[in-house]
């Protein structure tokens, strides 16, 4: 009776969805949730309204499903951000897909500021991110890696991410970033690898005021220590990076560097 080797259990996966539309006034006009995906709206006091993105599952496996969307209407503002930082676990069935969608209209304001995505040893993500923007909207776009946990001594050898970032502007595209990182660039040195780096950001902010803030980020960028980073800027965009061996310089770091750019306060999220 016990010669028959029991099927593998089918484990549940992950499909969540939300997304908001936000109108003139900062008014919601639209909003949307399904399975973990979660959008909520807290009550805010003489700023634009915060959107506030959650996945109630806890954290992404191989296999999981997530997806965000954020519409900024003609001359709205609006702050994009998640509720906590975002954990891709060990996977052992693929990658888990995470897509996000944001789009900015004429003379809007978006500042997409989601907290950390936080990896562990064995982790497989695809992370997708699509934005669309009218040419004098301004929008700011944080990407946050932590590569293992601190805490635990962890460090990572064997990960799956691959990571893809397309902005179009005026209807032509502004930005394409894509990266692939396996277990030889955890250990690469020089520009090409990560020398060691545990935690990695960048920061971009598209505006047609963008260069004249270049100054301004500069004066904020930490000059060296636990945190390295360098801005550029150039046709309406700056674009910032930032690499260290630590995660909590980094997000300290990254936090000025926000807080210069957009002349406001940090989401509140972040400041709890």
């Amino acid at each position: 009776m016990f010669d028959e080797m029991a099927p593998l259990a089918q484990m549940q996966r992950v499909d969540g969805r939300a997304g908001a539309v936000i109108g003139a006034g900062g008014r919601l006009k639209r909003l949307w949730q399904k399975g973990s995906g979660k959008a909520m709206l807290p009550r805010m006091h003489g700023r634009a309204p915060e959107v506030v993105f959650l996945n109630t599952a806890g954290g992404l496996t191989g296999g999981d499903r997530l997806a965000y969307a954020l519409e900024v209407e003609a001359g709205a503002a609006a702050v994009g951000t998640t509720q906590t930082a975002e954990r891709a676990y060990l996977s052992r069935d693929g990658a888990a897909r995470v897509e996000t969608r944001l789009t900015v209209g004429a003379g809007a304001r978006l500042h997409w500021l989601p907290q950390e995505v936080i990896v562990f040893e064995g982790a497989a993500l695809d992370r997708r991110l699509g934005v669309e923007m009218a040419g004098d909207a301004e929008l700011v776009l944080l990407e946050t890696l932590v590569l293992g946990r601190a805490a635990m001594g962890e460090r990572l050898t064997q990960i799956a991410l691959t990571d893809r970032r397309e902005v179009i502007r005026d209807g032509r595209v502004a930005m394409v970033e894509a990266i692939r990182l396996g277990p030889d660039d955890l250990a690469r040195a020089g520009a090409a690898g990560l020398s060691g780096a545990v935690a990695v950001a960048t920061l971009s902010l598209f505006a047609p005021d963008a260069v004249d803030r270049l100054a301004r980020l500069r004066a904020v960028l930490p000059g060296g220590g636990a945190v390295r980073a360098a801005a550029s800027g150039w046709d309406g965009r700056i674009v910032a990076r930032f690499v260290a061996a630590e995660a909590w310089p980094l997000r300290v770091a990254v936090a000025r560097a926000v807080q210069s750019l957009t002349e406001g306060p940090l989401p509140r999220v972040w400041q709890t």
